[in-house]
């Protein structure tokens, strides 16, 4: 028998693949899903355009510099950055930090805190959450009527915070440092929504809202909305760095999963969770056989199965123990025709994959099943 003590070291996301439709941090963050084992599928679903020579950037810039906000909220460290930097480029630097020095900057995260005291600055406050909504708590509590509030724009929706400063009474100015735009090649996330509908797809990430509204508006372009909303509501899990980033896709009806922290590190651990946890997991002949999106452990060691093999294996998991038709077979099968020796050609393949030819049995002139252990058999009955 199997002993748990004796399993091989693997990531815990081998066998596992994972979408990123991320654009910046891409490498980052797929570096930390391939440390674990994962298959990683990059298609950035959106693209990032400076606003270093725009006209509503430059406009928001000198409207602050000629009159004073009293409150300016820094919202993420590139876009702080990024601000800075065209200011520099536009000869405006100098004065733009020697204003922001005299008003209430508030930080929303400690990358930020960080990017703010890297300018020479200092913030006044930041809250422990990281969360927009425990900034817009503090400002309503202090009261913002008659005071001007400057918001640094990321690209990303902030739902409620502008509309809710406005009604206590503030004049707000928007800081647009720069805009998200579709990819210029489409064909990456076409490649992604095509895996994902075909469950080629374990898990799909996302770390920033426009990226999750453009996939969902490339899959209604390409008619295949309904299909990506099925996928991310059974098969293929969506996992989010936070809430804000959830938004269009709850919008949808879609439910995420999101870190506690909103962090890269957090996010690959919760997909280290979330995922194995998902995997079916069987007794078959003697052996611990535990079914993944590419591959299977059995008796902890990773299988690499080709797709016509998993198509099979995933069919006759549905009722282990129970016998499944040749035809039944040839349907889960992708692109296989009308003849079942296609059937018997993935099986051979599938068995050699596994290297454990007895987990499934061949059921004369009937079918196949797997070679479930008796005592589950009871278990398994009504499945």
């Amino acid at each position: 028998m199997y002993d748990e003590r004796q399993r091989p070291e693997h990531g815990p996301l081998a066998g596992f693949t994972v979408g990123v439709t991320a654009a910046r941090r891409a490498e980052e963050l797929g570096a930390l899903l391939q440390r674990r084992g994962a298959a990683v599928l990059h298609a950035p679903a959106l693209r990032i355009v400076p606003l270093a020579d725009d006209g509503e950037l430059l406009a928001a810039t000198e409207q602050l510099i000629d009159r004073a906000p009293d409150v300016v909220v820094a919202t993420t460290a590139i876009g702080f950055r990024g601000w800075i930097e065209a200011a520099e480029g536009w000869g405006l630097g100098e004065p733009l930090l020697a204003r922001l020095g005299h008003v209430e900057l508030l930080a929303r995260g400690p990358k930020v805190k960080g990017a703010i005291r890297a300018a020479g600055l200092t913030e006044e406050w930041s809250p422990s959450s990281e969360s927009m909504a425990e900034v817009l708590d503090r400002l309503l509590e202090e009261g913002v009527e008659g005071r001007r509030v400057a918001v640094q724009l990321h690209g990303e929706p902030l739902p409620g915070f502008v509309e809710a400063l406005r009604e206590g009474g503030a004049q707000v100015v928007g800081v647009p440092v720069y805009r998200w735009m579709p990819p210029e090649d489409l064909s990456p996330v076409d490649r992604l929504l095509d895996a994902a509908v075909s469950r080629g797809l374990d898990a799909v990430t996302f770390t920033s809202a426009p990226a999750a509204a453009s996939l969902l508006d490339r899959a209604e372009q390409r008619g295949l909305l309904p299909e990506l909303l099925a996928a991310l509501h059974h098969d293929v899990l969506p996992a989010c760095v936070g809430p804000v980033t959830a938004l269009p896709l709850q919008a949808r009806g879609v439910d995420t999963v999101q870190p506690e922290r909103f962090r890269l590190g957090p996010l690959v651990q919760l997909l280290c969770q979330e995922l194995p946890g998902r995997a079916r997991a069987l007794p078959i002949a003697g052996h611990r056989v535990e079914i993944r999106g590419h591959a299977v452990l059995v008796d902890g060691d990773l299988k690499p199965v080709p797709p016509a093999g998993m198509s099979l294996l995933r069919a006759l998991s549905r009722r282990p123990g129970w016998v499944v038709a040749r035809a039944d077979l040839l349907r889960a099968l992708p692109g296989a025709g009308r003849d079942e020796h296609a059937v018997e050609t993935a099986m051979a393949r599938l068995r050699t994959a596994l290297g454990a030819p007895k987990l499934i049995q061949t059921v004369v002139k009937r079918g196949y099943r797997l070679a479930l252990d008796p005592a589950a058999d009871a278990k398994y009955a009504d499945a």
